[in-house]
């Protein structure tokens, strides 16, 4: 009897209390919950942590930089017992707002060549002056469609694809050495979309994509975590402009997805 009473005892499966795996459970339960709500809370606030933190180290790196050129005499910072965050950063701004508006008088247009004409003088400042004014006017005018429409072509292999920008039509001696009509087309790096490769693709093998370009960017630095919707038409969505991919053929058909941009463009 006492051998059986202990063989009993001793085995879960034929005794205990029956409430023991109905407390475990809850309590796997409420460990789950809680698990949720923590990754919920790090979705929720770590865009806007991040965000907030890049914006403080920006603004003190400007204030670190511009504080101390500011007068003792109308430097804020000179009456107050503590310092003033983003000051920097204001008179930044206000700086460049008043050159832009004397930028378009006599005098501003007189300092401005002057400061060109010294610039190009240098035999080694002026190269890097002009790409960085050419890139900058480039980037800045509204009247360019750099950095305006999104792509897919192949790359590195036929079959396997890239999500590119066109930065505008290949003009020069790069056009009058090939025969395709090309098209500039920045392939950036995931997660560093500022970094990158320029590519001279013809037109025919590009399909352009809805999708606008800031969607483009986020889906390069997620590293395709964050993919924009497809907002055409169930119509279009059916229509296929790209072929399956067989071996080193060409998988853009040459009729429904060749791409015009030239005459995108002039319109």
């Amino acid at each position: 009897m006492s051998d059986s009473s202990q063989v009993t005892l001793s085995n879960p499966s034929s005794g205990g209390n029956p409430g023991d795996g109905h407390h475990h459970r809850r309590r796997l339960g409420v460990f789950g919950k809680l698990r949720t709500y923590l990754l919920t809370g790090i979705l929720v606030t770590a865009p806007f942590a991040l965000t907030v933190y890049l914006g403080w180290l920006f603004i003190e790196f400007v204030d670190g930089k511009i504080t101390p050129l500011i007068p003792p005499r109308y430097n804020p910072e000179t009456y107050l017992p503590f310092g003033v965050p983003g000051l920097g950063l204001v008179v930044l701004v206000l700086c460049l707002v008043i050159i832009g508006w004397l930028t378009p008088g006599f005098l501003g247009r007189q300092v401005i060549g002057l400061g060109e004409r010294m610039l190009t003088g240098m035999p080694v400042i002026r190269s890097i002056y002009g790409a960085t004014k050419q890139i900058v006017e480039t980037v800045m005018s509204q009247q360019k469609n750099a950095f305006r429409e999104v792509v897919l072509f192949e790359y590195p292999r036929r079959g396997s694809w890239a999500l590119g920008f066109i930065t505008g039509i290949t003009e020069g001696e790069v056009q009058h050495i090939t025969t395709d009509d090309t098209v500039n087309v920045f392939l950036p790096t995931t997660p560093n979309p500022t970094s990158g490769y320029l590519l001279f693709i013809p037109r025919k093998e590009l399909v352009v994509l809805n999708m606008t370009v800031e969607e483009g960017i986020k889906m390069v630095i997620s590293g395709g975590i964050v993919t924009p919707p497809d907002r055409r038409s169930l119509e279009e969505q059916d229509e296929k402009k790209v072929g399956p991919a067989r071996r080193d053929n060409r998988t853009i058909p040459n009729t429904a997805a060749a791409v015009d941009t030239t005459s995108k463009k002039a319109s």
